[in-house]
């Protein structure tokens, strides 16, 4: 009945997003050029989403365009009526909606928006609409490109329309934030990860940045309505994108060995019907070794290389749930790794009583002094600090209602 017209549809989260919206027959579409015609004209649906590459080529296809559409050139929504196709783009509305929580005033600012794609019609479009001054594309040849950028390094806000630094390659920054020194916010409409590298870096220089989940979840919003034919108020919009946001997040526990991290862990998982996984579990799948041979054999640096290697594969993913080695905070590498896609929560126990078996560090450096060490970064890395001494039914508790 509804869904997702597209060509690769394989990490959509438009059918979780449009459930939590009432919509439950909603599914994924996926077709070649050379089907687009016929699925447009014969297809069994009453109302589609249209994404990457089709927003432009439906066009000659509708009857009839809303004034989001033709403001912006192109189409992410179609209704079938009385045999007729209506088009709408609520990536327009989505945009909007996002700068409006923002808070952050676009009147007179001058606005570099990276990239010259289909979503940057959207973006391209609220700009005018809220009275921005000057416009600037950004792209990778032309004009204005990466090269020269530095002439514009008077903007005020930057947006990101590219999909440099979506998943699967995260912690990939299409430009360097430094040398932009009046930037009162930075936008990435990228979704997945939640915080992109440029976000990431927008925050560490104190600049306010905002990710593309809101926008995601208020196009669909929308779209619902039109679907549904009812009006969704606000409150029903806010509920849905703090329980997705939840959902995609990765609940990321740190803390000392021996803290409780693995058996907390693998009780939260269960918990919330979520995968597990344990970074020293991963690193010895992967090297036939444990953490503490790799230590003993070839010393603690080659160690916390292979260690962010795997914490780099496994804290991209969406929804799990992951312990990590005591020691990962300290490498600053980590930190954009363990934080782009996760609610993170220090289990502090009392380090009298954390065991330090088969755990070389703790022997050879002692528990006080790696916890003393430690304990600020791991507070930095947090979102959550828990008192971890007590059960593991007692810490995971403690955790789940943190995270209500």
């Amino acid at each position: 009945m509804y869904g997702l017209l597209g060509k690769k549809l394989t990490h959509s989260y438009s059918p979780a997003i449009h459930g939590l919206f009432g919509l439950s027959d909603y599914v994924l579409f996926e077709k070649d050029e050379n089907e687009l015609e016929d699925f447009l004209k014969n297809g069994d649906w009453e109302g589609i989403n249209v994404t990457i590459p089709y927003k432009k080529a439906v066009m000659p296809y509708l009857y009839w365009l809303d004034e989001s559409a033709e403001k912006v050139g192109s189409v992410n929504t179609v209704l079938r009526h009385e045999g007729r196709l209506y088009g709408y783009n609520t990536d327009y509305y989505g945009f909007s909606g996002l700068v409006y929580s923002s808070k952050i005033p676009f009147e007179n600012k001058k606005i570099l928006i990276l990239g010259t794609g289909g979503a940057s019609l959207a973006v391209n479009a609220v700009c005018r609409d809220l009275n921005a001054g000057e416009i600037v594309f950004i792209s990778r040849s032309g004009e204005n490109n990466y090269e020269n950028i530095g002439k514009h390094s008077d903007a005020d806000i930057i947006i990101n329309t590219t999909p440099v630094g979506m998943y699967p390659n995260n912690l990939v920054s299409p430009v360097k934030l430094e040398g932009f020194t009046q930037l009162s916010a930075v936008f990435d409409i990228i979704y997945n990860p939640q915080k992109t590298k440029l976000c990431l870096d927008a925050e560490k220089l104190g600049i306010p940045a905002f990710s593309g989940l809101e926008m995601l979840v208020d196009q669909a919003w929308i779209a619902s309505e039109l679907f549904q034919d009812r009006n969704i108020g606000s409150y029903e919009e806010k509920a849905v994108l703090k329980q997705i946001g939840f959902q995609m997040k990765n609940i990321i526990l740190i803390g000392m060995p021996a803290c409780g991290k693995s058996s907390v862990g693998k009780k939260l998982a269960g918990f919330y019907g979520r995968e597990f996984l344990d970074c020293d579990s991963e690193i010895e799948k992967r090297t036939g070794r444990t953490p503490a041979g790799i230590i003993k054999a070839d010393g603690e640096e080659v160690f916390r290389r292979i260690e962010t290697e795997v914490l780099s594969d496994i804290c991209k993913l969406s929804g799990k749930v992951i312990a990590t080695g005591g020691g990962a905070v300290t490498k600053a590498e980590n930190f954009d790794i363990i934080k782009q896609n996760a609610v993170v929560v220090f289990i502090n126990r009392d380090p009298s009583s954390l065991s330090t078996d088969g755990r070389p560090l703790s022997q050879s450096e002692g528990v006080e002094k790696l916890y003393k060490t430690r304990l600020p970064l791991y507070r930095a890395f947090a979102d959550y600090e828990i008192d971890g001494n007590g059960s593991v039914d007692g810490v995971s508790k403690k955790i789940e209602e943190v995270l209500k």
